[in-house]
């Protein structure tokens, strides 16, 4: 078979797989928004999610989307449902099956063990309207009956895909509808690449004691020891009322003192910088990184809301660096 072949036979199970994606969009209707708003009130249960063969391998995607994604959800082997383990199913729980055909028997016996119980509610899907599944489902979105990409329409291909896609656009949905932000995708993301890419300015800034804060009324000599004692390379100055006026870094001091013969009696406020760029608590540290960059400057002052004024924190590009984000 020639190379171009090959090529032409991927590109047309794509073109296939992508007309089968564009079916299951004019497909969405209302009993989308009913199962979405069914998963959204699952409060008090769990909501258990099950396929077999590549269903089930989708089954097992959807549980994970769902639980990283705000709306906590696990995975039931249908196999071991039938030998124990459909004990984990209890009143008030939402069962999501997944099913092409609607009648996997692995399936049936949970089908049952659901209709027995009223406080149990079944979402099916399923291509099938006729199906054991479909009808037997509290709730049931009926997916566009398509062919399968490979020779003989055997292979579960464009079936799969569109599970995929409604499990992600369902979770996407429940995601959207309860605000859930980057932030919250954070807190139980704590590990991996994605949890560096969302760390904030606050998550590695520097507070409370640590802070090289200094009064704008002492001289240089002082605040040349505090500067070397903090170790930062950099003062934060503030006034009186505690709002910051400006900052100074290692390299100012080593200007000034070619500059100024009383070096020991100036006053610092006469010669630091005023106004320095300042970045709010909950911004992304890569952000704080490139605005750094921008500026050619090595740290930020760090303030919460909008009085920019009132600096809590300091961040350093060391830090940012440290932690691999770039």
């Amino acid at each position: 078979m020639q190379k171009n072949s090959l090529e032409k036979i991927g590109k047309d199970v794509i073109k296939f797989e992508i007309n089968a994606l564009n079916n299951l969009k004019k497909s969405i209707n209302k009993s989308f928004s009913k199962i979405v708003k069914m998963l959204l009130n699952c409060k008090d249960g769990k909501i258990i999610i099950s396929g077999v063969g590549k269903s089930g391998i989708i089954a097992r995607k959807w549980a994970a989307t769902f639980s990283s994604t705000g709306t906590p959800s696990f995975f039931l082997d249908a196999s071991d449902a039938s030998h124990g383990d459909m004990g984990q199913i209890r009143s008030k729980d939402v069962v999501i099956l997944i099913s092409n055909s609607g009648e996997s028997d692995e399936l049936k016996n949970i089908i049952q063990y659901v209709s027995r119980n009223k406080n149990i509610k079944l979402i099916g899907i399923t291509s099938k309207r006729d199906s054991i599944l479909y009808k037997n489902s509290t709730l049931a979105l009926l997916m566009p009956l398509i062919k399968e990409a490979g020779p003989g329409n055997i292979v579960p291909t464009s079936s799969t895909t569109n599970q995929l896609a409604l499990g992600d656009a369902i979770a996407i949905a429940c995601m959207k509808y309860k605000n859930f932000t980057k932030f919250d995708f954070k807190k139980i993301h704590p590990s991996g690449s994605l949890s560096i890419k969302l760390k904030t300015v606050e998550d590695l800034m520097i507070s409370g004691k640590k802070l090289p804060i200094v009064d704008e009324n002492i001289k240089m000599k002082k605040a040349l020891k505090i500067i070397s004692l903090k170790k930062l390379g950099v003062l934060i100055i503030r006034k009186k009322n505690g709002l910051t006026s400006g900052i100074i870094t290692d390299g100012d001091f080593k200007r000034i003192v070619n500059k100024h013969n009383k070096f020991d009696k100036l006053e610092i406020k006469k010669v630091m910088k005023k106004n320095p760029v300042t970045i709010e608590k909950d911004t992304l540290a890569a952000s704080a990184l490139s605005l750094m960059n921008s500026k050619k400057i090595t740290s930020l002052c760090v303030h919460q809301g909008k009085n920019t004024k009132k600096t809590i924190g300091l961040i350093h590009m060391h830090d940012i660096l440290q932690s691999n984000i770039n």
